[in-house]
Protein backbone atom coordinates (compact mmCIF):
# COMPACT_ATOMS: atom_id res chain seq x y z
CA UNK A 1 0.00 0.00 0.00
CA UNK A 2 1.26 3.56 -0.77
CA UNK A 3 1.96 5.86 1.96
CA UNK A 4 -0.96 8.37 3.54
CA UNK A 5 -0.45 10.77 6.01
CA UNK A 6 1.55 9.91 8.89
CA UNK A 7 1.47 6.09 8.00
CA UNK A 8 3.60 3.68 5.56
CA UNK A 9 1.60 0.09 5.33
CA UNK A 10 4.37 -2.82 4.59
CA UNK A 11 2.24 -5.82 4.18
CA UNK A 12 5.40 -7.54 3.35
CA UNK A 13 7.31 -7.35 6.26
CA UNK A 14 3.96 -6.86 8.51
CA UNK A 15 5.04 -3.43 10.07
CA UNK A 16 3.34 -0.12 9.61
CA UNK A 17 5.81 2.69 9.95
CA UNK A 18 4.37 5.75 11.99
CA UNK A 19 6.07 9.09 10.45
CA UNK A 20 5.41 11.98 13.03
CA UNK A 21 3.78 10.42 15.79
CA UNK A 22 3.74 11.10 19.35
CA UNK A 23 6.35 13.55 20.00
CA UNK A 24 7.03 13.97 16.36
CA UNK A 25 8.90 10.38 16.03
CA UNK A 26 9.16 8.04 13.54
CA UNK A 27 9.08 4.72 14.44
CA UNK A 28 7.72 1.01 13.33
CA UNK A 29 4.70 -0.43 14.77
CA UNK A 30 2.91 -4.46 14.15
CA UNK A 31 0.55 -4.75 11.60
CA UNK A 32 -2.07 -7.34 12.33
CA UNK A 33 -2.09 -10.02 9.48
CA UNK A 34 -6.31 -9.87 10.73
CA UNK A 35 -6.75 -5.76 10.27
CA UNK A 36 -4.16 -5.69 6.97
CA UNK A 37 -7.79 -7.84 5.38
CA UNK A 38 -9.56 -5.40 6.56
CA UNK A 39 -7.24 -2.34 5.93
CA UNK A 40 -7.34 -3.65 2.27
CA UNK A 41 -10.99 -3.67 2.26
CA UNK A 42 -11.11 -0.23 2.98
CA UNK A 43 -8.79 1.33 0.98
CA UNK A 44 -10.37 -0.67 -2.17
CA UNK A 45 -13.32 1.04 -0.83
CA UNK A 46 -12.83 4.50 0.07
CA UNK A 47 -9.54 5.42 -1.63
CA UNK A 48 -8.07 7.68 1.00
CA UNK A 49 -6.31 11.05 -0.71
CA UNK A 50 -3.85 12.71 1.85
CA UNK A 51 -4.77 10.42 4.99
CA UNK A 52 -5.31 6.52 5.21
CA UNK A 53 -8.33 7.82 7.72
CA UNK A 54 -10.22 10.81 6.41
CA UNK A 55 -12.73 12.48 8.12
CA UNK A 56 -15.91 13.43 5.92
CA UNK A 57 -14.80 16.27 4.31
CA UNK A 58 -11.14 15.06 3.54
CA UNK A 59 -8.26 15.80 5.65
CA UNK A 60 -7.01 14.00 8.81
CA UNK A 61 -9.32 13.66 11.92
CA UNK A 62 -9.07 16.01 14.61
CA UNK A 63 -8.51 15.14 18.15
CA UNK A 64 -12.20 15.27 19.27
CA UNK A 65 -13.58 13.16 16.44
CA UNK A 66 -10.67 10.32 17.18
CA UNK A 67 -11.86 10.73 20.85
CA UNK A 68 -15.66 10.37 20.40
CA UNK A 69 -14.90 7.38 17.84
CA UNK A 70 -13.11 5.69 21.00
CA UNK A 71 -15.74 6.43 23.22
CA UNK A 72 -18.67 5.19 20.89
CA UNK A 73 -16.78 2.06 20.56
CA UNK A 74 -15.85 1.59 24.47
CA UNK A 75 -19.96 1.85 24.53
CA UNK A 76 -20.51 -0.92 22.00
CA UNK A 77 -18.43 -2.99 24.27
CA UNK A 78 -20.14 -1.99 27.21
CA UNK A 79 -16.99 -0.78 29.32
CA UNK A 80 -18.35 1.70 31.87
CA UNK A 81 -14.60 3.21 32.55
CA UNK A 82 -13.92 6.71 30.93
CA UNK A 83 -12.06 5.99 28.42
CA UNK A 84 -9.24 7.84 25.86
CA UNK A 85 -7.21 7.10 23.01
CA UNK A 86 -4.20 7.06 24.84
CA UNK A 87 -5.52 3.86 26.66
CA UNK A 88 -5.16 1.37 23.34
CA UNK A 89 -1.28 2.43 23.26
CA UNK A 90 -1.27 1.91 27.33
CA UNK A 91 -3.01 -1.10 26.48
CA UNK A 92 -1.08 -2.42 23.51
CA UNK A 93 2.27 -2.15 25.93
CA UNK A 94 0.75 -3.74 28.69
CA UNK A 95 -0.59 -6.64 26.93
CA UNK A 96 2.97 -6.98 24.84
CA UNK A 97 4.96 -7.11 28.44
CA UNK A 98 2.25 -9.89 29.90
CA UNK A 99 2.96 -11.87 26.82
CA UNK A 100 7.07 -12.14 27.03
CA UNK A 101 7.56 -9.50 24.66
CA UNK A 102 11.32 -7.76 25.95
CA UNK A 103 11.05 -4.02 27.45
CA UNK A 104 13.81 -2.80 25.00
CA UNK A 105 11.42 -4.10 21.79
CA UNK A 106 8.69 -2.38 23.52
CA UNK A 107 10.20 0.84 23.85
CA UNK A 108 11.20 0.54 20.19
CA UNK A 109 7.91 -0.12 19.34
CA UNK A 110 6.11 2.77 21.45
CA UNK A 111 9.34 5.45 20.06
CA UNK A 112 10.21 5.66 23.54
CA UNK A 113 13.73 7.79 24.17
CA UNK A 114 14.54 6.11 27.32
CA UNK A 115 13.42 2.67 28.77
CA UNK A 116 12.68 5.00 31.89
CA UNK A 117 9.05 5.92 30.36
CA UNK A 118 8.52 2.30 28.71
CA UNK A 119 9.10 0.64 32.67
CA UNK A 120 5.75 2.50 33.75
CA UNK A 121 4.24 -0.46 32.12
CA UNK A 122 6.05 -3.00 34.10
CA UNK A 123 4.08 -1.41 37.08
CA UNK A 124 0.64 -2.40 35.74
CA UNK A 125 2.12 -5.76 34.65
CA UNK A 126 3.28 -6.53 37.73
CA UNK A 127 -0.15 -5.90 39.71
CA UNK A 128 -1.99 -8.09 37.27
CA UNK A 129 1.00 -10.60 38.06
CA UNK A 130 -0.81 -10.32 41.94
CA UNK A 131 -3.76 -11.84 40.58
CA UNK A 132 -2.23 -15.20 39.41
CA UNK A 133 -2.86 -17.90 41.52
CA UNK A 134 0.69 -20.13 42.48
CA UNK A 135 -0.24 -24.00 41.80
CA UNK A 136 1.94 -24.86 44.69
CA UNK A 137 -0.45 -23.15 47.23
CA UNK A 138 -2.91 -25.89 46.10
CA UNK A 139 -0.88 -28.55 46.99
Amino acid sequence: MSPKGNFVVHPKRMLIRVENGKGGKDRYTLLSTNILKDLRLYYTQWNPKEYLFEGQNGGKYSGKSVLNIVKRAAQRAKIRKNVVPHMLRHSFATHLLEDGVSLRQIQILLGHSSSVTTEIYTHVANTSMKSIKNPLDWL
